[in-house]
């Protein structure tokens, strides 16, 4: 192969970018380098799309027309645990669970990372859209579906096998007291506090008071399955195609956690929960409860039913995103302040009406 076939095409001269378009061409280019000279592909074309919580992504389309989708790491620290993401969710494709694929390097590595920019490649799942905000009718049941699909290889995973655990310790009420206090004094000693600022203040007063509340609904819970878990089943990492789940994608490392808690993380997405009644939410989330159990058999009723608790009560103990202003203020817009009214406002939806809620769930798995 000649030195000029394994560069990126060059761009035709132009007035000079501005700084911050600058950096980007450049990065672009870095990324164009790395796919020709790590994976022998010619990109045609490269868009940067929102990134990811420690990544910066890329659709790619090469000179064949086929779409790449395109992970650089920001940092070098962490890729070993990085490589276990991808390697979980390379199990999971093995294992008939919808999730994209990785492409690996001409060395067979799952991550680039001898090259400029550390890289992983991945199938692009087209003509998605992500269960954020968007559960409803069928994909109630497909969400279950898959996910039951995706518990149901888990279990299987080397690392751990599933045990039972006091269903109480899914979430450290001591430790968000103090995270509470700690935000709330933060606000108090504030120079000046904007209209968000002011909510979140009194969303994280209300939040503290109501601790004993979730202590309390907490110590009724029975012991509770854990084992292996995606890490992170958030309404932006499941793609939807029309009424199916097409891909379940951005895995954590490999590691046991509350199967109830994925199950709510899910389904107790806020907007799905204030975009219905609480009466055709619940009978949404029965569906995906139905279809869980009906494709993870070995799921107790107790994980399932106990989900709404788990949901309710992580939501309420955690203090994001009302500690955005104070901890990462330049990522806070209007996106991040309506998430964080829905979200405060459906956490407290479900502890009022916890018990019924609980009891017709109940009732339609029995």
């Amino acid at each position: 192969m000649s030195t000029a076939s394994q560069q990126p095409a060059s761009k035709p001269l132009a007035a000079p970018s501005p700084p911050g378009r600058a950096a980007e061409e450049e990065q672009i280019m870095a990324v164009a380098a790395t796919l020709v000279l790590a994976y022998g592909l010619h990109p045609a074309d490269i868009t940067r799309i929102p990134e990811g919580t420690a990544t910066d992504n890329y659709s790619v389309v090469d000179q064949a027309g086929r779409r790449h989708f395109a992970k650089v790491y920001r940092t070098r620290e962490h890729l070993d645990l990085e490589r276990t993401s991808v390697e979980l969710s390379e199990y999971c494709a093995d294992g008939g669970v919808a999730t994209a694929r990785a492409t690996r390097t001409r060395e067979h590595e799952l991550i680039e990372t001898q090259g400029r920019l550390p890289m992983s490649l991945w199938s692009y799942v087209p003509h998605t859209e992500t269960a954020e905000g968007g559960l409803k009718g069928a994909r109630w049941a497909a969400a279950g579906t898959a996910m039951g699909r995706l518990h149901s290889r888990l279990a299987a995973h080397p690392t751990a096998a599933p045990t039972l655990e006091p269903g109480a310790a899914v979430c450290d009420v001591a430790a968000s007291r103090d995270r509470f206090e700690h935000l709330i004094h933060a606000y108090q000693h504030m120079p000046r506090l904007g209209e968000f600022e002011t909510w979140a203040l009194q969303a994280a007063r209300e939040r503290q008071a109501i601790l004993g509340d979730v202590q309390r609904a907490l110590a009724l819970l029975p012991q509770l399955t854990v084992q292996v878990l995606h890490g992170d089943t958030a309404g932006p990492n499941v793609l939807f195609k029309d009424n199916e789940v097409a891909a379940i994608v951005d895995f954590r490392p490999p590691a046991p956690g509350y199967l109830a808690w994925e199950v709510a993380r899910l389904g107790c997405d806020p907007k799905s929960v204030l975009d219905n009644s609480a009466e055709s939410w619940l009978t949404g989330y029965t569906d995906l409860t139905l279809a869980y159990r009906d494709a993870n058999p070995k799921a107790s009723v107790d994980d399932l039913v106990s989900s709404l608790r788990v949901g309710c009560a992580a939501m309420l103990c955690s203090a994001f995103p009302l500690s955005v202003p104070v901890e990462r203020p330049h990522i806070v817009d209007a996106a991040m302040e309506s998430y964080g009214r829905v979200r405060h406002e459906a956490a407290l939806m479900l502890l009022d009406r916890l018990p019924d809620m609980e009891e017709a769930l109940r009732d339609a798995l029995r």
